[in-house]
């Protein structure tokens, strides 16, 4: 035979074989990538969707979205833009996001899971989370915050949110009031021992970085858990104590063994 003939024969198979077909675990092929059952589970996962329960109709949507998804990528990279600087920095945080993420997952489905013992010393070491949880009705003016020491001195020692309301009006500060719902069990155990023990009336203030909300509590509501309910609570927040209490160690010991250089300027500030 030819050998030119010979050559084209086996250029022509090579190419038929690097074509994919849909077939077996690839779902559909997109200018010859593939979109497999595990990409199509990982669809259905993202959108809380069962992969036992789900109909053939809402699969075939899900396939749809992604060979959307994938026709829109591809043209994306065929203009460049997974060169730009921008798309690089965004990529490589949401890749670290994502690998932290099941960090925290396998570190949680590691953990044991706590005694009854255990659930229940925690559950009385947060009161305001669980047997003496309440929802309480605040009163609130935002304001920005003041640059002068003596008003910020002057709202520290305020007896009553109006008096905060004299205080700004005085000073020239325009303030909008509110008012809230609010959970107790949001708070941490020792800020909600401060703020519980608060005489009727008297104000909290919470600054942020350029306003502050000014509170007084105006009505409580009890709102303790059922049991079932306050276990599963518990539960959960001692897992998440938990590994990121195991995060924060591992950091501490990963950053004793790193090489870490900084430039001029940037160097964490000493302690």
């Amino acid at each position: 035979m030819n050998q030119r003939i010979v050559v084209a024969i086996a250029l022509a198979f090579l190419a038929s074989a690097c074509q994919k077909k849909a077939s077996g675990q690839a779902l559909a092929v997109v200018n010859n990538e593939e979109i497999t059952t595990s990409d199509l589970n990982s669809e259905l996962s993202a959108q809380n969707a069962s992969l036992s329960g789900t109909s053939q109709e809402a699969r075939a949507q899900a396939l749809a979205n992604l060979i959307d998804r994938r026709l829109l990528a591809q043209q994306a990279r065929s203009e460049g833009i997974d060169k730009a600087p921008d798309f690089v920095n965004q990529q490589r945080r949401t890749t670290e996001d994502l690998l932290i993420r099941m960090l925290i997952e396998r570190q949680a489905n590691a953990s044991q899971v706590p005694s009854a013992d255990a659930i229940s010393k925690f559950e009385a070491s947060r009161p305001g989370m669980f047997a003496n949880r309440e929802v309480w009705t605040l009163q609130q003016i935002q304001y920005p915050l003041p640059k002068d020491a003596a008003v910020m001195a002057k709202i520290a020692a305020a007896k009553s949110l109006e008096e905060i309301a004299q205080t700004l009006t005085a000073s020239g500060i325009q303030f909008t009031r509110g008012s809230r719902q609010f959970d107790s069990a949001m708070l941490p155990p020792n800020l909600y021992a401060q703020l519980g023990n608060l005489a009727d009336g008297e104000p909290f203030v919470a600054p942020g970085p350029d306003k502050a909300v000014a509170s007084v509590i105006t009505a409580r509501q009890s709102a303790p858990l059922p049991p079932d309910q306050a276990r599963q609570l518990a539960l959960s927040q001692m897992r998440r104590e938990t590994v990121n209490k195991l995060l924060s160690d591992r950091v501490k010991e990963l950053k004793a063994k790193a090489k870490i250089q900084y430039q001029p300027g940037y160097e964490p500030k000493k302690r």
